[in-house]
């Protein structure tokens, strides 16, 4: 060291300088060698750790699985606090274990589940533990079997099991008929058979304490929940449970909002937001620091066919309804995308039913015999035309009235019947020899005079006095009456020309509209033309939509516009409140519903289409199911046959068989209109990572891949490689 001080003394200021600077360049580069080292051989990967915060629109109610059906809000929370026995996977669409494992008997009629170990509760502790057993299971799905239970749109999905249990760990689920499906009613949350002791089960929905302090056995447990002027934040804490999947994130809070302007404002604060609303040109709402991610869930929104309305039978008349409907129009209006054209969520090209095609429209309402006024009335008058023509009396088929003159008839007709009368007029002494004869008819006023409008004027005679022959005469009262009587004859001439393929000039029935009675040409201020039936009745149609989503109301009016174009009316009905909506939903009373349905995993149809789901019309409110799924009324022994299949066949071929079978009788009886599945949008800040939504079932799904997402990341060296593998790697850089 001494030498060393000896040397500095003896160096120059500047050499001193130059030698510092050296010994920094060889720190810095050293330091650079060992971080270009260390990035290249490390890893960057998540670890434990940090909070998520997402935002989001609704109320919190109690938070219970029982009673989340139409609350999304508790739905999300709730999917991580309670796990049930088995769970959803989004990414191989399967049902999968979670709680338990599973065993199937070869009928498919008997499942048997095992609790896995080391399962807890929320409020166990190493002092008092309380681990899930088979008697919270059974006490689960018992009290939701219970006639009382508050919850009957659960409780159907139980009909005809029983629930058994086999020891403290097992638990077995007898099925009256074979059931694919059920695995997935056995997703349901379970609760503790503890925390309801002296709660009867008709009033399990009033159990407050327990929902807003919830004991689950799911990832998170309930921390706290604390209520504040612009928001309720519900904080979820990583439970230290020893099942997998392990979890990253120590903690979940939910800050739930009543409107998204609120939530906006607090947006620096938020870290994910559910249900991104999108502006007027279909953009979600939210700041460049989040990344927006778009999703569908099995959902569909269709225009149903009330078939118990006795127009709406007729097949013809929905096929070309359905063929007149522009969904890539309703789609486009709304900036939707996903088009469906069958329950199924599948698009069609193929098929002529499913494609836009007004012309074909018209022609399939033509068949239900649902005419345009200007058809009845180009028939009516083609039909007075050959009457005219093919009789005795060849007349003109407009005359204008006038007291001074007179419309000149002549014919011949040997041998003339001598009381022979036109319009009660006799021909008698106008006769010649051959039978020929010439007789004025007066206008407006005398004996067989022609009257204003449309006259059936008869020749009869003979004894017993019968009709010879007959014509018509149309008298216009005035000048104007008459100009259009006769623009109508030269439009039928046009017509008649156009049909028989001669004339330049080309008339089809759309460019008629009927105006004051008669036909004239159609101009772009004249409002559509609504068809009629035989009986002269307008095909009026009453849509009933909700206001909830805002977006049903603008596809009503488009729906509206489209089938004027076809000659169908349209009354949009939009009740002042969801319950006026509800009500008449439940009375079907309604010719067209526009409404959204959701299949949810399994895409199971049968609730929907089956006639088992029909509403039973007694006339008392007491006997309106509200379980009553099949909004349009539809019965099939066929499509019957085929969704009984699907649900208690194990074979998957045959599955695919009913299937296809099925999606023919569908299209055969077009007993609805499938117009599109929504999307959604779910956005995230860019610093949380790991984020994959899969196929989702229901928005809350995408927490079962919560597992994967984290915010905080650390650096590991690459197998083979550490600190001392520095000099073996030098090389590699010359």
């Amino acid at each position: 060291m001494r030498r060393i001080l000896q040397l500095l003394s003896a160096m120059t200021r500047c050499e001193r300088w130059i030698l510092s600077m050296l010994v920094v360049l060889l720190i810095l580069s050293t330091g650079g060698l060992l971080r270009l080292f260390y990035l290249r051989n490390t890893l960057l990967v998540p670890a434990s750790g940090g909070t998520y915060i997402e935002g989001t629109v609704g109320e919190l109610q109690p938070l219970n699985p029982w009673f989340i059906v139409r609350n999304d809000v508790n739905r999300d929370i709730v999917s991580l606090v309670f796990s049930g026995l088995l769970r959803f996977n989004p990414h191989t669409k399967k049902i999968e274990e979670d709680l338990a494992t599973m065993a199937v008997s070869e009928d498919a009629k008997v499942y048997t589940l095992t609790l896995k170990d080391n399962i807890f509760w929320h409020d166990s502790t190493n002092g008092t533990p309380h681990p899930v057993t088979a008697d919270d299971v059974v006490f689960t799905y018992k009290s939701v079997q219970d006639p009382v239970f508050p919850n009957s749109l659960l409780r159907q999905n139980f009909r005809g099991v029983h629930v058994e249990k086999i020891d403290d760990r097992t638990i077995r689920f007898a099925l009256d008929e074979p059931y694919s499906f059920f695995p997935s009613n056995l997703t349901l949350g379970l609760l503790p058979q503890a925390s309801f002791d002296g709660i009867p089960v008709g009033k399990l929905d009033e159990a407050v304490d327990f929902g807003f302090a919830p004991v689950g056995a799911g990832p998170y447990r309930v921390k706290s929940i604390v209520r504040t002027d612009i928001s309720t934040e519900v904080t979820l804490e990583r439970s230290e449970r020893l099942l997998a999947p392990i979890y990253r994130l120590d903690r979940v809070v939910f800050r739930i909002f009543s409107d998204y302007s609120s939530l906006l404002l607090d947006l620096g604060n938020i870290e994910g937001v559910r249900l991104v609303p999108r502006n007027d040109e279909g953009q979600p709402i939210l700041p460049n620091r989040f990344t927006p991610l778009t999703y569908t869930l099995p959902q569909y929104v269709s225009l149903f066919f009330n078939m118990d309305r006795t127009e709406l039978q007729d097949q013809k008349l929905r096929i070309g309804l359905q063929q007149g409907t522009d969904k890539q129009a309703i789609v486009d209006a709304i900036h939707e995308s996903v088009i469906v054209d069958t329950p199924l969520l599948e698009i069609d090209t193929s098929d002529w039913r499913y494609k836009f095609d007004p012309d074909a429209a018209q022609g399939a309402l033509v068949a239900s015999r649902w005419n345009l006024p200007e058809r009845y009335r180009l028939q009516r008058i083609l039909e007075e035309r050959d009457a005219n023509r093919s009789g005795l009396v060849h007349p003109p088929r407009v005359v204008l009235l006038d007291e001074t003159k007179t419309l000149t008839l002549s014919g011949s007709m040997p041998p003339m019947p001598p009381n022979a009368r036109i319009n009660d007029r006799e021909i008698g002494h106008y006769l010649t020899g051959t039978g020929a004869w010439v007789l004025g008819l007066p206008l407006l006023k005398g004996s067989g005079a022609i009257q204003p409008g449309q006259n059936l004027v008869k020749i009869t005679g003979g004894k017993p006095v019968h009709i010879i022959d007959s014509f018509y005469v149309f008298g216009a009262k005035d000048q104007d009456e008459y100009k259009r009587a006769l623009e109508e004859e030269r439009i039928v001439d046009l017509y008649n020309q156009t049909k028989a393929g001669n004339g330049s000039s080309k008339i089809a029935i759309g460019q008629l509209t009927v105006d004051r009675g008669m036909l004239r040409m159609r101009v772009p201020s004249d409002p559509p033309s609504i068809r009629r039936n035989e009986k002269g009745e307008p095909l009026t149609l009453h849509l009933l939509t909700s206001d909830a989503p805002r977006t049903y109301r603008d596809i009503a009016e488009e729906v509206k516009s489209q089938w004027a174009k076809l000659g169908v009316s349209v009354i949009v009905d939009l009740p002042d409140s969801l319950q006026d909506f509800q009500d008449r939903l439940l009375r079907r009373d309604y010719d067209v519903l526009l409404f959204g349905q959701s299949l949810l995993d399994n895409l199971d149809s049968y609730p929907y289409w089956h006639s088992s789901g029909i509403q039973r019309l007694t006339g008392s409110d007491a006997d309106l199911r509200q379980d009553a799924y099949n909004l349009s009324q539809y019965t099939s022994f066929s499509a019957d046959k085929e969704l009984e299949t699907v649900r208690r066949t194990t074979d998957e071929k045959e599955r695919q068989t009913a299937l296809t079978s099925l999606r023919e009788i569908l299209k055969q009886d077009a007993p609805a209109i499938f117009l599109f599945s929504p999307k959604y949008v779910f956005a995230h800040h860019h610093d949380i990572f790991g984020v994959e939504l899969g196929s989702l079932s229901l928005h809350s799904d995408r927490f079962l891949t919560l597992y994967k997402w984290y915010v905080k990341r650390e650096r590991i060296f690459k197998p083979g490689m550490g600190w001392f593998s520095l000099f073996g790697w030098l090389p590699s850089l010359l």
